[in-house]
């Protein structure tokens, strides 16, 4: 059979842009390395998939770090509205949680595989499970790929091979080399939404502990904030993960950065040495670490007051105000000097990929060789925590193929 076109790739962005391309017309290939599709899809969000954020384009496009501008005409094209549509229209009805936050009402990322793999089966897209070797071109056009199997030509290929984030899934970086081979700049690669290594023992000594509702931010070797979020964290025997430490390790730039950690958010260094004394007041006979239970989870306590140097076995009528003063400030700001992020195969996306420079932003089309198209992760994008990575992958895909329909 001849193919118009070749996706590769069978993660949610390959599966999006070879449904669309044949909605289309399009005799589409879609070739899957692994056994089956969707491996890493099936993980995400904890196994329930954040499909999607339930907001404005360009409120997507705020919470895109790391070239955002360059996703404009995509999201526009195909903002979460449009996902969402496609998903509820299809069998697959979703729900919005906290943060916005888009899951199926199935609480089960099968679902949406299953909605995908459906569709691909109704729009006549042929899957194949084979590893591609390389794309093949010819005075500058796309003319095939090459598989195990030998040549299969085409008209456009869409790449869309993932990144080097969970490799066990098959993201194991093969997309890089396909556009490298061709010419294509790749930036530097690295983890991004990844759990922080922390200098400090303290992290080890609350393994396991998880704070709610507190204030995080990240600041560079000079104090500049680089980033400032509100929500959950969790303490490591390797240093910090969470959704906010996610969120932050996507705008770690440099050395000498560490965390600040508000673990009274709700009140301002004058409400909470109120709090304090009220609390000493009503314990005052109680050794320091029994004194602060109703403020700070108990794993917790030793830590902080070994930290600004109170012995944990003092009675708390016998704290002074400097020592105080000097609590209310740790729980206003509780540091931790980050070492480093942990491992890219730890991450749930990558930083970096492809460079947007070398892509058309409206047809995610190489600039250096026609008929050939990117989406997804493979792309120097990368988003916050909360749908907005998968939002990029939709996006790219329906832009990609769009386009490749075109002939653009």
């Amino acid at each position: 059979m001849r193919f118009d076109g070749v996706v590769i790739g069978g993660g949610p962005a390959g599966m999006f842009a070879a449904i669309t391309a044949a909605k289309e017309g399009q005799k589409v290939l879609l070739l899957e390395k692994n056994d089956r599709l969707g491996k890493k899809l099936l993980i995400t969000g904890k196994g329930r998939c954040n499909l999607t954020n339930d907001c404005s384009a360009r409120e997507v496009l705020e919470n895109i770090p790391r070239n955002g501008k360059f996703l404009f005409s995509a999201m526009e094209a195909c903002p979460p509205e449009a996902v969402i549509a496609f998903f509820n229209q299809r069998g697959c009805t979703t729900k919005t949680e906290r943060g916005n936050r888009v899951f199926p009402v199935s609480d089960a990322s099968s679902s949406v595989l299953g909605c995908l793999k459906e569709q691909l089966h109704r729009t006549g897209v042929t899957v194949r499970y084979e590893k591609v070797l390389e794309i093949t071109q010819e005075n500058g056009f796309v003319n095939g790929v090459v598989t195990l199997s030998g040549h299969v030509p085409c008209n456009w290929v869409i790449l869309a091979t993932g990144g080097l984030s969970y490799p066990a899934t098959g993201s194991t970086g093969d997309g890089y080399a396909m556009a490298q081979a061709l010419g294509h700049q790749v930036t530097d690669l690295d983890g991004s939404l990844v759990p922080l290594e922390i200098e400090e023992a303290d992290c080890l000594l609350m393994q396991g502990l998880s704070l709610r509702n507190i204030g995080v931010k990240l600041l560079n070797s000079k104090n500049k904030v680089l980033f400032k979020d509100f929500g959950e964290l969790l303490f490591t025997h390797f240093g910090v993960s969470g959704p906010t430490v996610l969120s932050a390790s996507a705008h770690l730039r440099g050395d000498g950065c560490r965390v600040c950690l508000d673990l009274k958010p709700a009140l301002d260094e004058g409400k909470l040495n109120d709090r304090i004394l009220r609390d000493l007041e009503q314990y005052q006979n109680r050794s320091m670490e029994n004194a602060l239970t109703d403020l700070l989870p108990r794993a917790m306590i030793p830590v902080v007051l070994a930290r600004i140097g109170i012995d944990a076995a003092m009675q708390a009528n016998s704290l002074r105000k400097e020592q105080r003063r000097d609590l209310v400030q740790i729980l206003k700001c509780f540091p931790l000097t980050i070492r480093g992020k942990r491992p890219v195969q730890e991450a749930i996306i990558t930083s970096g990929g492809i460079k947007v420079s070398q892509i058309d932003p409206k047809t995610m089309e190489s600039k250096l060789v026609r008929g050939l198209y990117f989406a997804g992760e493979v792309i120097d994008c990368d988003a916050y925590t909360g749908g907005f990575n998968l939002q990029i992958a939709w996006a790219t895909a329906f832009a990609a193929a769009m386009a490749a329909k075109n002939g653009h």
